[in-house]
């Protein structure tokens, strides 16, 4: 009998230990799925540039200004384990070149050297592990639970945060 109990104990104990390996596969989300379908349409505040002496030297110019830090958000998304693909923002950097601290935005190039995109296409993203950055230009996929709520940093406002899961660099499916 105590054979018994005691087996029945393991299995549970088993059971609660690995249900997290039986836990859902995230949603697979995309940029677009991240406004809402009753917002108005998002035209950016850009003044064209015909003169392009007056753009100096980009990378010592201030920051781009970000044309709507408080685009509506979607906020059936909050706690959802989602999937998205995109490109890295570091905000700080180890000495090693692993970034913990990022905004994951949906172009390359966005925040650095064109305007942050609106609020509600970044995510701010926290991760303990981080992720080796050896190319700006390569899109990764993030997982992990998506919170609906804004984030201000010295880059931008992101409408979303996420504490990463996985980091896995994104590849095109052969």
């Amino acid at each position: 009998m105590k054979k018994a109990a005691m087996s029945r104990v393991l299995l549970a104990l088993l059971l609660m230990v690995s249900t997290p390996l039986w836990a859902a596969e995230p949603k697979e989300l995309t940029w677009s799925e991240m406004i809402p379908a009753d917002a108005p349409p998002e035209v950016p505040d850009m003044v064209p540039l015909h003169d392009l002496s007056q753009m100096g030297d980009m990378e010592a110019a201030p920051a781009a200004k970000q044309d709507l830090p408080n685009a509506p958000v979607v906020p059936q998304l909050n706690g959802q384990l989602i999937r998205l693909p995109g490109y890295i923002v570091p905000l700080e950097v180890s000495e090693e070149g692993r970034t913990t601290d990022f905004l994951l935005v949906p172009y390359f190039g966005a925040c650095i050297h064109v305007p942050p995109p609106p609020s509600n296409q970044i995510v701010h993203v926290t991760s303990k592990v981080g992720v080796q950055l050896d190319e700006l230009y390569q899109p990764y996929w993030i997982v992990g639970e998506m919170q609906v709520k804004p984030s201000t940093t010295e880059m931008a406002d992101a409408g979303y945060q996420m504490d990463a899961q996985k980091i896995v660099v994104y590849e095109l499916p052969d």
